[in-house]
This record gives structure tokens, C-alpha cells and sequence, in this order.
């Protein structure tokens, strides 16, 4: 409950720093909701022409890319000094202080800034499904909103514990831009069916770096996709393995971790 309460401390006191300055702010939610559009438009033009593709509708495509914006958005929220973590806590010598105050490290770390304007996204993704979902036979009841609730916050949880599993390897590793941006963009493969792609591919999105967990799945589940099932039980198990590791990983980096003396 402490740990609860310093969160939303957190939270509330960035939000009344971010909204100080409302141009800014609005100015951030406005581009990163045209970066999403631009996202849905680059499917309309790649794949509404096709009446199906590997088993997938126009429609059904579009469903799963405004599904995927939901756990994205959510781990946009939380995971901005991820992305920064070896520049500014390593390089700089700023994780000293992290290490003073009498709170874990990694809830420190994920929530000490808030990229608030990412919610801009939840809403597009919302509003996604809402239209689509009619097209395609899904009723927008309780059950499905449960469900989308609890798809959302595994596949954001799953993302966020593969990011701190390479965020924690700036602890060996002290390079300014690290191995995320790479992998950051590979988040894109997992929001269109992984059944368009190759075996080597598929398998790596799957097993590998689960991102297809965290939108895929879930969503051909709420489909009715054959066979589908047995992965979306096996989401929380995926998501609670890497979340172990990154867990693992990370508290190993900060024995590891050595001060700049600066």
C-alpha cells in the first residue's frame, strides 16, 4: 500500500508539472495521435484492396492494430526513462541518487516521469474498436471489456518486463543510445497478424521477443481464430516468466552497478 500511494504521489505531481505548460502538452498529444493515425492510415493503404489475407479481413486487420494501441499506450506511459535509462542514470552518474532514497530502484525508475500524452492513444485505440468491432461480430459487452482489460494489462506488463531485461543490460554494458531503439521498433511486426510473416519470423514474435502476445493473440482469441485458445492462457504465464526475468536481471545490475565518482 505504500508502494501504491508513493505511485500515485508520483503521478499527480508530474501530471501538475506536465500541465503547467498546456501548449506543450496538447501540442504532445496531438502528434503522437497523428503518429497512431498515420499508423492506421499505412493499413488502410496496404490492406483494404485485399478481401482477405492469410484468413484475415480488412476489418479484422484494423481490430487488431486499435487493440494493439491499448497495452502500447499504456506502456508508453510508464516506460520513458527506459529509453533514456543508460544516458542519463549510467552515463551521467544519476542512478546514485536513486540508489539514496529508501524505495525499490525499479519503481523509481518507472515512475518517476509519465509520458501522459500516450493516452491520447488508449482513446484512438478505443475508438478503433468501437467502429470495427460491429463489422466483425463482436459485441462490445462486459465480457469483452473484462477481457480487453486483462489482455491490455498483461500485454503492457509483458512489454515493459522485456524492456527492463535490456534496460538492465546498460548495468554491463554503458552505451548511450543501447539495444532498445531496434528492438522498440519491432513492436510494429506484432500489431498486424503474425500469420502474414514467415516461419523465422513468427517464431522469434512468438517465443523469442513475445511481443505477438501482446496484441495477436489476445486479439485472434476475441476472434474466434482457430486454435488460439491455449495462447491466450498462456499469455499470463509468458508475461509472468519474462517479468521474473526482468525482475532477476535488473536486481543483478544494481549489485553490479559502479558509481562515475563524479
Amino acid at each position: 500500500m505504500r508502494t501504491l500511494s508513493l505511485i500515485w504521489q508520483y503521478f499527480v505531481q508530474y501530471s501538475k508539472v506536465r500541465l503547467a505548460y498546456r501548449g506543450d502538452f496538447l501540442t504532445s498529444v496531438v502528434t503522437t495521435m497523428f503518429g497512431a493515425i498515420a499508423g492506421i492510415a499505412a493499413v488502410y493503404l496496404i490492406f483494404h484492396r485485399a478481401p482477405l489475407i492469410h484468413g484475415w479481413s480488412f476489418d479484422e486487420i484494423l481490430f487488431l492494430y486499435g487493440f494493439g494501441l491499448l497495452p502500447l499506450s499504456l506502456f508508453n506511459l510508464l516506460s520513458i526513462n527506459l529509453y533514456f535509462f543508460s544516458e542519463v542514470y549510467i552515463i551521467q552518474g544519476k542512478f546514485d541518487r536513486v540508489l539514496l532514497r529508501p524505495v525499490h530502484t525499479l519503481v523509481q525508475i518507472l515512475f518517476e516521469q509519465f509520458r501522459i500524452e500516450a493516452l491520447g492513444d488508449t482513446a484512438l485505440g478505443i475508438a478503433v474498436l468501437w467502429i470495427t468491432a460491429p463489422k466483425i461480430g463482436i459485441a462490445l459487452d462486459l465480457r469483452f471489456w473484462l477481457l480487453a482489460l486483462v489482455f491490455t494489462a498483461l500485454g503492457a506488463t509483458l512489454y515493459l518486463a522485456i524492456f527492463l531485461c535490456l534496460t538492465a543490460v546498460s548495468f554491463w554494458m554503458e552505451d548511450r543510445v543501447g539495444i532498445i531503439p531496434p528492438i522498440y521498433n519491432m513492436m510494429a511486426f506484432g500489431r498486424y497478424p503474425l500469420d502474414i510473416y514467415g516461419t523465422p519470423i513468427k517464431l522469434m514474435l512468438s517465443w523469442v521477443i513475445p511481443f505477438g502476445f501482446a496484441g495477436f493473440y489476445p486479439v485472434a482469441y476475441l476472434l474466434g481464430k482457430e486454435g488460439m485458445l491455449v495462447f491466450a492462457w498462456l499469455l499470463p504465464v509468458v508475461t509472468g516468466c519474462f517479468l521474473a526475468l526482468a525482475i532477476l536481471v535488473w536486481n543483478r545490475g544494481v549489485r553490479n552497478y559502479s558509481s562515475t565518482g563524479s
